[in-house]
């Protein structure tokens, strides 16, 4: 009697494991019907409500392998290039696929952006979703694109960098690269969006502000409880509109004195801004909007990369040319002081190692959109509603596309054009990132000052290494700054 008893316990804790297991396959079968369902990609929607989503944190973390998650898929269910998940409390459609990946990033009529909740963090009153996309886009790239655009930029960006590593230099305790970085780039991107008048004090407690928002992106439990990531980052983000309201409204009452204005920054332009009838486009909830993300995104994305361009250098010293640097010193005129931009255009080699970094450390692991309709793509189904997110790591690590991937190798630029959709670091078509441009000269004058002047030594070199929200290194490159003799 016990044996069968033990029998029914068993079976009952069994048939209640594959009932929850399978709950979130039943209730889509249920909800999609037979037929729609049998025609979605293979894949797992994994536990109710959590799904994928503590594998995906457990293969980003420190110590994971971030390329388990999608070669698991691979592995499980072939090259399909398309799977079903439940990703962020959403069910997903996981693209990794190169040609699926550039239809859907050129199709603004069947998929719109659609990021995770915790991603909407970077937008409090819904600008963007009240103006049309080119507008948007036009706003944002204006001041950070096009060749006299960014010539204007580089003697602030080579004054700035060159005494950033003066000073970390001369530190006498090691320094975390990470945040060291993310502070310059800062500075350039407040000079850039917001202009001079901003007050040191001001600055520093925007950016110190900003460091609770990075973490909380792509946060796995995007809630406001008090103790988690997500609710401190949603009270630092009511603080930075409340100090950007205040500079937003002291530029204003400036501006609207017409003896002493003077329209320099972007922020100037969005103050000023009128309609065809006179009446003003934006309001400082609308500029408070915009500020938000780009003042996130212009510092805090080409930090990470410019870090792990410090790492490769030091330590891969083969792979990078210093000969380049030292002819362009070698041909430079007498009276010039500090880069050119024409001297950067003639940086070849740095750019190939800039593609290479890009490539091998893929900052944004994915571009979230969501179909506006039902798609089919080989057969397969995307219902209407669903969020997908395009795989951008998965293309850039393929070996199919790139011989080697973990490999860092920038030789493999060497007379080499990708074909359109495998080097997506910043997206294609009309949501290509407005910033690619200026991350670029952020990391190739930061290069040309380090490797003429200075030498990395790192106080963990085996630190582990976690990928959320972005790849880094646990210590944050916890380091020494050495000035060559």
């Amino acid at each position: 009697m016990e044996i069968i008893s033990a029998y029914v316990i068993i079976g009952s804790v069994l048939w209640v494991y594959l009932f929850v297991r399978k709950f979130n396959e039943i209730w889509y079968l249920v909800k999609l019907g037979r037929k729609v369902y049998k025609s979605l990609p293979p894949g797992d929607f994994g536990w109710p409500f959590i799904g994928y989503s503590l594998s995906f944190y457990k293969a980003f973390k420190a110590g994971g392998d971030p390329d388990s998650f999608i070669s698991h898929l691979l592995s499980k269910n072939g090259r399909v290039g398309m799977y079903k998940s439940h990703l962020y409390g959403r069910p997903t459609i996981i693209v990794t696929d190169l040609e699926i990946c550039r239809l859907i990033y050129l199709d603004d009529e069947k998929f719109k952006p659609n990021y995770p909740k915790s991603v909407k963090i970077l937008e409090v009153n819904g600008l963007f979703s009240r103006i049309d996309h080119k507008t948007a886009y036009k706003i944002m790239a204006s001041p950070i694109n096009g060749y006299e655009i960014l010539s204007n930029y580089v003697s602030f960006i080579d004054q700035t960098m060159a005494k950033g590593l003066e000073e970390w230099s001369t530190a006498k305790e090691p320094i975390e690269l990470l945040s060291e970085i993310g502070s310059l780039l800062f500075k350039v991107i407040i000079h850039i969006f917001l202009g001079n008048e901003i007050t040191a004090p001001t600055m520093a407690k925007l950016e110190e502000l900003y460091k609770h928002l990075g973490p909380a992106i792509l946060s796995i439990l995007p809630y406001d409880l008090p103790g988690l990531t997500f609710h401190h980052a949603l009270k630092a983000r009511k603080e930075i509109g409340n100090i950007l309201d205040c500079v937003i409204e002291e530029k204003r009452r400036v501006l609207e004195n017409k003896e002493t204005r003077e329209v320099k920054s972007q922020m100037d332009k969005l103050i000023v801004a009128t309609d065809e009838n006179g009446k003003k486009l934006y309001d400082n909830n609308d500029i408070i909007d915009l500020l938000l993300g780009l003042l996130h995104a212009g510092h805090h994305t080409p930090a990470y990369a410019a870090m792990w361009a410090l790492v490769q250098i030091s330590e891969n010293a083969h792979v990078f040319q210093k000969e380049e640097q030292e002819f362009i010193m070698k041909e430079r005129p007498s009276t010039q002081k500090g880069l050119s931009f024409k001297e950067i255009k003639q940086m070849k080699y740095l750019m190939k190692f800039i593609n290479e970094l890009l490539r091998r450390h893929t900052i944004a692991v994915a571009s979230f959109r969501e179909a506006k309709t039902d798609v089919y793509i080989n057969d397969y189904i995307i219902p209407k509603g669903w969020t997908v997110p395009i795989w951008t790591r998965a293309i850039h690590m393929d070996p199919q596309i790139y011989s080697n991937p973990q490999e860092f190798d920038p030789s493999r630029w060497d007379n080499y054009t990708p074909k359109p959709g495998a080097f997506i670091p910043f997206g294609i078509g009309s949501r290509f990132c407005p910033g690619s441009e200026l991350t670029k000269l952020y990391i190739t004058i930061l290069l040309h000052h380090f490797i003429l002047n200075y030498k990395m030594e790192r106080v963990n070199p085996r630190c582990d290494i976690t990928h959320l929200p972005a790849p880094k290194l646990v210590d944050n490159c916890l380091c020494r700054i050495i000035k060559l003799p």
